[in-house]
Formats: C-alpha cells, structure tokens, sequence
C-alpha cells in the first residue's frame, strides 16, 4: 500500500511517502495503528489525524485492499471544471490568481449579484511577523472536496453557479491564496453560500498552510471535526 504525508504528519515521519505492507483483511483503523507503531511522533496529533483512503476521508471500519492508496494528514488548516455544472469550477494553481478573472467566469445573465471572496496572506498573526506563507494540498482529494462543497452549496443555497480557485506553493504577504465566488438571482443567498463554503474549505478541503516567521514557522491546524480512523 501507498502512504503519502501531508503538512505536520510529513515533518512527524521525515518522509512524503512509504510503502505499507498489512496482513490482509485489514482495515482503516490497523492501518492507522500500524503507522502510528512505526512513527511515534504522529501520536502528537493525538485524534486529530485524518486518514484517507483513495481520496475519501476513511471510517475506521473501511476496508483495506492491496494496492489502495492512504494519505495521512493533520485537521485542514482552515484546475478541473465540474462534471455537473459546465459553469461551476474547482481548482488548484501555482500561478498567482486574477480575482476579478474568477469572478467574471460565474456571471450569468440571469443573476442580479455576484460575490467574491478574496482570501490573501497577511503580515502579521498574533504579534508575530509573517515573512512569507506556504500553502500544500493533497491535490486530486482537495478537488474532489471541493466538488463536494460546491454540490452541497447548490443544495443549501438558491445559487446560480460557484468558483473556488485555490493556490498552493509559496506566498508572499499580500499574494491571493483562495478565491471563492458565487452568483446568485439574489445577493443574499450569494453572501450567504460564499460565507458557508470559505468555512466548510477551511475545515473539509486537505490544503495545508505553513507560516514562517522571523522567529521560527508552525503548520497551521483548524478545528477536527471529521470523523478519522
């Protein structure tokens, strides 16, 4: 089996990537066991580590089969078009983003707002100086969520279409880390949808953010609240 490792869990093993090998059947939970046998440091996460399985987040019960895929990572820290809606888009890039670009790729005829949230890296956290941010991302997992958020977006909110365009690698302050935009017949379900899906990314999506500072650098974690083997 393939393991890969992301943002702290990484830093914990040493390594972005081993191979497992497991006694067949076993599932996501001796899995979880097994990796936490063999580096001890991953118990600093204590039940905050997430677990996937072939870039879906893994109950414990999941089964294992040779030849999956695990990725191990710590809470979330707070480019492909979607298959269902030709206008909806979910994306990772390296290259510094164009916020009105995104936002012109959501408008419709038929809507009467579009709202734009421009998520960027900023200077200063808690008294301590940012000189530059690095953001890494399990990539074809964090699109698929992504997907996710936007179908559960068109659920809960009455939206016309969705964009989420995220960037990875380093940032310099000031730099656009994540754009969402959404359009909508009416401006407050937009505000609304915008509001809910920057908050559910930061919690769900597996993008990772590193801050380094003038005095050391720390992997920022966001609240666990997904179910983990």
């Amino acid at each position: 089996m393939r393991v890969l490792f992301f943002g702290g869990a990484r830093d914990a093993v040493g390594a972005e990537e081993i191979e497992l090998d497991l006694p067949m059947p076993s599932t996501a939970a001796s899995a979880r066991e097994a990796l936490l046998t063999r580096y001890p440091g991953l118990r600093d996460f204590g039940r905050s580590l997430l677990f996937a399985v072939n870039h879906e987040y893994a109950a414990p019960e999941l089964k294992i089969q040779d030849g999956d895929e695990l990725a191990v990572f710590p809470p979330v820290s707070g480019g492909q078009n979607s298959d269902d809606f030709s206008e909806d888009f979910f994306e990772l890039t390296t290259d510094p983003i164009e916020v009105g670009a995104v936002a012109r790729r959501v408008i419709l005829a038929q809507c009467g707002a579009t709202v734009t949230l421009d998520g960027y890296a900023r200077e200063w956290t808690k008294g301590r100086r940012t000189l530059y941010l690095v953001y890494e991302a399990y990539a074809p997992m964090a699109v698929t969520e992504m997907k996710k958020l936007g179908a559960q977006a068109r659920e809960k909110f009455e939206i016309a279409h969705i964009g989420i365009v995220h960037r990875t690698g380093r940032l310099e302050i000031g730099e656009t880390s994540v754009v969402i935009s959404v359009s909508a017949p009416h401006r407050r379900a937009a505000f609304e949808a915008c509001e809910w899906a920057i908050r559910e990314l930061k919690r769900t999506v597996p993008i990772w953010k590193k801050e380094v500072f003038e005095d050391g650098e720390v992997w920022v974690e966001g609240e666990h609240s997904i179910p983990a083997a």
